[in-house]
């Protein structure tokens, strides 16, 4: 435009005289004449003054649209000509067949009819080969279509001297569709072609060719060429179509029609055996799971086996299905840590038969295995019964669908179901820090094979060192403590309490409890914090923070019991944050048709508030509840669970309630006489499991003696009888029964009613021990 405005004012004053000259030219000739010229019209200059012909005017813009036109032309002229350079430069590509290179000179020649656009602005699609008839899509195809048109696979076979050309993905490409008949030369090879999103034109090759169907690749050699004609292959089953993916193309695998195809039958039938042998083998080891039990018990330990006989007891029809990851049958465990210590059977820990303190005989186990039936045969029985399932754990529970899954893939559906999952040995951070040395030569007692692991160690080694003074780690060191004299084993117990049942016994009464653990060959270490555990010169040495070292050579850590839980994330149970465990409500529900009884249960106690207990009498108590509420009963929780322990033969309690040496608690004793044993409470209720004869109807049967009262308490040595009361705002919460037997009821009554005494001395009177 600044060309133009300075060409215009230097030719502007030369317009202006030639228009004025021809001007006066017409007037003369107009006089001449007589007449005005027609043709001629006047003209006036924007840049001057009026008057003369403007021609050079137009002539000036006329060259202006004249050179913009020749500018257009020579742009576009230039553009078509790099295409035409591009698409020579694709031709010339090694793989691309002459077919190909014919099919870009007919793009180039129809790209002429429209050479006025801009080749920019044109979207470029992808690579739209085009075969003669329509092609189907491969059931295997797992990728989804995308909303454009379909879109063939133009695949063209070349003699082998042929190179093979590839067409790029970004530019477009139209093909003529084939109207001439195609011919195929008969094929002697299969041939399995692996196919990529562009055009395909292949050649014979002379080692294998891979082909994928989404994800797996089957090779197939091909050993000598094929030779075909130059045009579209045309098979005789319609060719998967090639579906372009915004993400990643989809393979496709391309195979004709041949008769000989037993060579991709037997590579493709290659991993089937594999897959077959799994096939069967996982279903051979879920023949044995039914598919769906009504009743569903998850653990395999004392409250499963109370809620199954509870079950059955209301419902004789009913199929329960128990499933533990342990291979035993239910079985009781406080035998673990007591009689089995004293048989003398030298087999014991093959029978798992013991003697009770009263003499008789009997089995660890609650039934004999006669007592089950078949999983396998749980539908098909009659009257139903009770199936165990050894050695599966529930890794999963689906509380919509009302299954589980086994650790083994199997799933079950149920109806209800109880967990009754118990739970796992605490260990300490020390040791499990300390390395593989250390662990391996570590036991956490608390299942048959921990009993039978431990005895033979009690005879192999020279000295074992129990860690911790409560129940378990105290009936453990006077059960082995009495055993050591005969081996020469030594036997250490150590804990950061004062005295053995620190937190449970009141402090006077903890120590004359650990005096009697040492007499029975126990060498007991107290206010023992362990600080580290090594692995040096073939022992195991225990540092402890005041800087005392112990070396044995096995630990047995006794050190309390985590609650099994796994289950609360799948299954969308809530857990105490306090006391661990799934919360229940008073029926033992944490849902609809889902039950809790054992250790793992938090339950709201009406009396004490909410709790868990971890305890044989609270496991049988809480799962026969379960069970009957699992057949409708509805009844509320309200029992006060027990717990006992025998130090030996000699020296045995029971208690209820909240037993904490925090507490302010009154103890009341008498002398002891012969039947004040635990051997003697066996005797009179012929069972060493004193929980199971106990009913709360035997509390009214209990009446206060009538022996004089007993003299004040004395702090003696010898307390041989007696009873340990706990106090919470002058309310009894918690009663030990210190060799008193039997007499369990009358405690749980008594913290039941939940009254403030003011003379506990009377209260004693009511457990009689004042009796010769």
């Amino acid at each position: 435009m600044f060309k133009c405005n300075t060409a215009w004012n230097k030719l502007a004053p030369l317009a202006r005289a030639s228009s004025s000259l021809c001007l006066q030219n017409a007037r003369k000739s107009v006089l001449r004449h007589g007449r005005r010229l027609d043709m001629v019209q006047k003209a006036h200059m924007s840049s001057g003054p009026t008057g003369g012909e403007n021609t050079l005017y137009y002539v000036l813009v006329g060259a202006t649209f004249l050179g913009a036109g020749v500018y257009t032309y020579r742009t576009l002229s230039g553009d078509k000509e790099r295409y035409k350079e591009r698409m020579i430069e694709i031709a010339s590509r090694p793989k691309q067949e002459p077919q190909a290179a014919e099919a870009v000179a007919e793009v180039v020649a129809e790209s002429k009819e429209d050479v006025a656009a801009p080749l920019e602005s044109i979207p470029e699609p992808s690579p739209e080969p085009v075969i003669s008839e329509p092609v189907a899509e491969e059931p295997t195809s797992t990728e989804p279509s995308v909303e454009e048109p379909p879109v063939t696979e133009a695949i063209v076979e070349s003699p082998e001297a042929e190179p093979l050309a590839e067409a790029p993905v970004t530019e477009p490409v139209v093909e003529e569709p084939v109207t001439e008949p195609v011919v195929e030369e008969p094929v002697t090879e299969p041939i399995v072609e692996a196919s990529i999103p562009e055009p395909i034109v292949e050649a014979p090759v002379t080692e294998p060719v891979e082909a994928s169907v989404v994800e797996s690749v089957i090779e197939v050699p091909v050993t000598e060429p094929v030779e075909e004609a130059p045009a579209v292959l045309q098979s005789e089953e319609p060719l998967a179509p090639v579906v372009e993916s915004e993400t990643e193309p989809t393979p496709v695998i391309i195979a004709e029609h041949v008769p000989e195809a037993s060579s991709v039958s037997e590579s493709a039938a290659d991993p089937e055996p594999a897959s077959a042998a799994v096939t069967l083998e996982s279903t051979a080891a879920h023949l044995d799971v039914p598919e769906h039990a009504p009743y569903l018990l998850i653990g395999g330990g004392t409250a499963s086996f109370a809620a199954a006989r509870s079950i059955r007891a209301r419902d004789p029809g009913a199929r329960v299905l128990i499933v533990t990851e342990e291979s035993e049958h239910p079985y009781m465990r406080p035998p673990l840590s007591k009689e089995l210590w004293f048989s003398d059977d030298p087999k014991v820990t093959e029978t798992l038969r013991f003697k009770q303190w009263n003499g008789k005989e009997r089995s660890i186990y609650f039934q004999p295995p006669s007592f089950y039936i078949s999983p396998a045969d749980l539908a098909k029985v009659e009257n139903g019964g009770v199936a165990v399932l050894t050695g599966r754990k529930v890794v999963h529970m689906d509380v919509r669908e009302n299954k589980v899954k086994l650790s083994d893939g199997a799933e079950i559906s149920y109806e209800k179901c109880l967990i009754a999952t118990g739970g796992v040995p605490r260990n300490l951070q020390v040791i499990e820090r300390a390395g593989e040395e250390v662990t391996k030569r570590t036991t956490l007692f608390r299942k048959i094979e921990d009993f039978r692991s431990l005895e033979k160690i009690s005879r192999e080694v020279k000295s074992i060192t129990i860690i911790g003074g409560g129940f378990l780690g105290s009936e453990l060191a006077c059960a082995m403590g009495r055993r050591s004299a005969d081996p020469g084993l030594e036997v250490i117990q150590m804990f950061p309490e004062k005295g053995n049942m620190g937190k449970v016994l009141p402090e006077y009464l903890s120590n004359w409890t650990t005096e009697k653990v040492r007499k029975e060959g126990v060498n007991v270490i107290p206010d023992a914090l362990v600080k580290n555990v090594s692995y040096k010169n073939d022992q195991l040495e225990i540092k402890l923070k005041d800087g005392r070292v112990v070396k044995t050579d096995h630990i047995v850590a006794a050190v309390g019991l985590e609650p099994s839980v796994e289950l609360a994330k799948s299954g969308g149970l809530e857990v105490d944050s306090d006391f661990g465990g799934y919360r229940v409500n008073a029926e033992l529900q944490a849902r609809s048709n889902i039950w809790v009884a054992g250790d793992a249960a938090c339950f709201y106690d009406i009396r004490l508030g909410r709790r868990r207990v971890e305890h044989h009498d609270h496991a049988v108590v809480s799962g026969r509840l379960a069970g009957e509420n699992m057949t409708g009963a509805n009844k509320p929780y309200w029992h006060q669970s027990m717990f006992w322990s025998d130090l030996g033969p000699d020296v045995g309690y029971e208690a209820i309630g909240i037993v904490d040496s925090s507490l302010p608690t009154v103890g009341v004793f008498a002398k002891a006489t012969a039947k004040d044993t635990p051997k003697a409470a066996t005797e009179q209720s012929g069972t060493g499991i004193r929980s199971e004869s106990e009913t709360e109807e035997v509390a009214g049967a209990f009446k206060a003696g009538t022996a004089a009262p007993p003299p004040p308490i004395q702090q003696k040595e010898d307390y041989g009888k007696g009873v340990i009361f706990y106090l919470r705002d002058k309310v009894v919460v918690g009663i030990v029964l210190w060799n008193v037997f039997n007499r369990m009821p009358i405690a749980r009554k008594i913290i039941k009613d939940g009254e403030e005494h003011t003379d506990l001395n009377e209260v004693a009177k009511l457990f009689n021990i004042h009796e010769d």
